[in-house]
């Protein structure tokens, strides 16, 4: 039995599809966390996103193959919040 660093190892085709995922799965989360956490209706929070509702509820029911990895850094901007991307020698 192969064994797997991540889900995303388990069920992506590739290494690199993995490692998008992985990105993408970690910024979703972090938006989600941020957009819960502020206050107003879901209609304002999308408008200070630059997004519409139904964007903003793909986004909060984690609907990640909706979202690129260059879509979800700039809402995490307009979100306030400060991408950094930290490359290391694969295991």
């Amino acid at each position: 039995m192969k064994k797997h660093h991540s889900v995303w190892d388990a069920i992506e085709e590739s290494s690199e599809e993995a490692a998008n995922m992985k990105v993408r799965a970690e910024l979703m989360i972090t938006l989600q966390e941020r957009v819960k956490r502020q206050s107003g209706t879901q209609a304002e929070k999308a408008t200070k996103l630059g997004l519409n509702q139904p964007r903003l509820n793909d986004l909060l029911r984690g609907r990640i193959d909706k979202f690129s990895l260059d879509a979800l850094v700039n809402i995490a901007s307009r979100a306030g919040l400060r991408v950094n991307l930290q490359v290391r020698k694969a295991a």
